[in-house]
């Protein structure tokens, strides 16, 4: 299983990544808000752990905006802030569970076990959509407007992240990272390459358009009708 946790306190970040890591558990860390925000919408966790009061964007700001996104992925909130309203604060905001500090490890693995069991009993997603765009994962065919669409294995790859973080921002270095498998910029043309061909198949006799160039950001792929 993998799991973000966002926690500015560093000494709790280590001791909590470590004890995780032991009891199996894959753990990326960000130290504040926005980097916090900016990897759970980017990459595919199955759990968070989001600590309420950060630098630069707050914890129940970070939830608010993945909820509104669409993101659904399951979140446990730490905070000193324990009273009631500061639990109903955390759970409104989209929170799924709310831990007040400071706790004992054992209880957040137990809360985490739980958010996972819990997450586990949905069905998995096999087909994806946007606009009239839609991709079979198990049969691996794609179709726009009931046409189907034939694409080399990279170019599914690259489709697939992108209907997957449709309506956001993906960046370069994040199809480096997980259609490529590239960890650095080597300074290549391959993802324009690949990007022309993409939006050639899904984009040229189709409207309306739906794979976008953020100038200087990146891409995204969004109904735009």
């Amino acid at each position: 299983m993998r799991a973000l946790l966002i926690e500015d306190d560093d000494q709790l970040a280590g001791y909590l990544q470590k004890a995780l890591v032991e009891v199996g558990m894959v753990v990326d860390r960000a130290a504040d808000g926005r980097d916090g925000l900016f990897m759970a919408a980017g990459e595919p966790y199955d759990v968070l752990i989001i600590d309420r009061m950060l630098p630069h964007l707050d914890g129940l700001s970070i939830l608010r905006t993945l909820r509104a996104s669409g993101n659904q992925v399951p979140v446990l909130v730490l905070s000193a802030l324990g009273e009631v309203d500061d639990r109903v604060q955390g759970l409104r905001a989209g929170g799924d569970d709310y831990l007040v500090k400071p706790f004992a490890f054992s209880e957040l693995h137990a809360r985490l076990e739980a958010l996972l069991r819990r997450g586990s009993a949905e069905a998995p997603q096999t087909r994806l959509n946007v606009c009239d765009l839609e991709m079979d994962l198990l049969s691996r065919h794609v179709s726009r407007a009931g046409r189907e669409i034939q694409l080399q294995p990279r170019e599914f790859r690259l489709l697939e992240y992108l209907m997957r973080h449709s309506g956001q921002v993906v960046t370069r270095t994040m199809l480096l990272e997980n259609v490529w498998d590239y960890h650095f910029d080597p300074q290549t043309n391959v993802i324009d390459v690949h990007i022309s061909r993409l939006r050639a198949k899904i984009d040229r006799e189709f409207n309306p358009p739906l794979l976008n160039t953020v100038r200087g950001a990146g891409y995204m792929l969004r109904d735009t009708s």
